[in-house]
């Protein structure tokens, strides 16, 4: 009983507090920190429980929990506590600790799309690795390209949105920058030049070729040529995503001299705009790109 008059008598400085932050979901763990971080200063009972703080901003305040579920088996449902509201955004980004969102979801939440995805993209970068060293052949690429684009295995289900959580290779985080969206939260998300990248790396991710062309228009006045080319090559990517790029950037009505800047990396194989494209695909010879038929 001491303990819940000792907490109740909180109860509005905690609001404030929680009110006060930038980020609106919570791990059971981050609740835990917070309650211990300042149970002086809101005189909590000294063996007030976690699960009895949680308990109380559930009932008495504006915590509520949500589940996240994992659309393979064997893999574990996730909990989360959301204060007041979250967007799906924030939600997806509890999943992983340092991680952002990319593709699909950075091309909504910089304005470069009129769609309304149901689909969430987030980047958790793997560990550093060295590169594996050679020479690139091109009848690697083709049998690489001739196949479907590997599926993650971390998808997840919150209402009527997937999130997807890709396992990208480590960057440090390059050209990932803090967002203020819907009025009161903070997201890490891709600039346009990473994300013009990712998006030409992983098509599918946003929507298909053809929604990655129509981004290329969109964000033709608000680039910088000279960070994507800096940007692609600090990523080091094994295959040419720059003769992709280039055909990208040509087809959506950039000047000659913002994408020569990628001929001038070398247009040495032939390569494919997407994977496992279908037999009426085109070949585009200044880029030797194979690409979708209609595009």
């Amino acid at each position: 009983m001491a303990k819940r008059k000792k907490i109740e008598s909180a109860k509005f400085q905690i609001i404030d507090y929680f009110d006060a932050l930038s980020f609106r979901v919570f791990t059971v763990e981050q609740l835990a920190g917070i309650m211990e971080e300042n149970s002086d200063s809101w005189n909590l009972a000294s063996r007030q429980s976690v699960s009895g703080f949680i308990e109380f901003l559930v009932e008495s305040a504006k915590l509520k929990p949500i589940t996240l579920e994992n659309e393979n088996q064997g893999f574990p449902k996730l909990n989360r506590y959301v204060w007041n509201s979250a967007s799906i955004y924030a939600i997806a980004q509890s999943i992983k600790k340092a991680s952002y969102l990319s593709h699909g979801s950075a091309v909504f939440l910089l304005g470069l799309t009129d769609l309304l995805p149901k689909v969430v993209h987030l980047n958790f970068e793997q560990s550093p690795k060295p590169r594996q060293r050679g020479v690139l052949l091109q009848e690697n690429i083709d049998r690489a390209f001739s196949r479907p684009q590997r599926p993650t295995k971390f998808v997840y289900r919150y209402e009527d949105y997937r999130i997807i959580v890709t396992n990208g290779k480590f960057t440090g985080r390059l050209e990932v920058s803090p967002i203020n969206v819907f009025s009161s939260e903070v997201l890490d998300v891709t600039r346009t030049e990473r994300t013009l990248i990712d998006i030409t790396v992983r098509p599918n991710y946003a929507g298909g070729v053809s929604e990655v062309l129509e981004v290329y228009r969109r964000s033709k006045e608000n680039i910088s040529v000279q960070v994507l080319t800096a940007t692609l090559k600090k990523l080091d990517y094994v295959y040419p995503y720059h003769q992709s790029i280039g055909f990208y950037m040509q087809r959506a009505g950039y000047p000659e001299r913002q994408y020569s800047r990628l001929k001038a990396l070398g247009i040495n194989y032939d390569f494919y705009l997407n994977y496992q494209l279908p037999d009426t695909k085109k070949f585009d010879k200044t880029w030797r790109l194979y690409y979708p038929d209609g595009l």
